[in-house]
């Protein structure tokens, strides 16, 4: 049987174990999977799009990069 694959965790860089072992990956801990969460729930990672016909206009759906009309 081969060694358990390493991979390197998307938080902190080091490595992290690809195994039913490890309960968090990809990520190395339990902190580097909350870290990673709280920055999608603070919205700091986004994911880049355009407004839609059906969201123009609408109050609340501005995206902050959108000039203002």
């Amino acid at each position: 049987m081969s060694a358990p694959r390493k991979v390197r965790c998307p938080q902190c860089g080091g490595d992290a174990l690809w195994s039913p072992e490890n309960p968090w990956r990809p990520f190395c801990s339990e902190r580097c999977k909350l870290i990673d969460l709280g920055c999608w729930a603070s919205e700091s990672y986004r994911v880049a799009g355009q407004q839609s016909d059906d969201e123009a206009g609408v109050v609340g759906l501005e995206f902050p990069d959108t000039p203002q009309r």
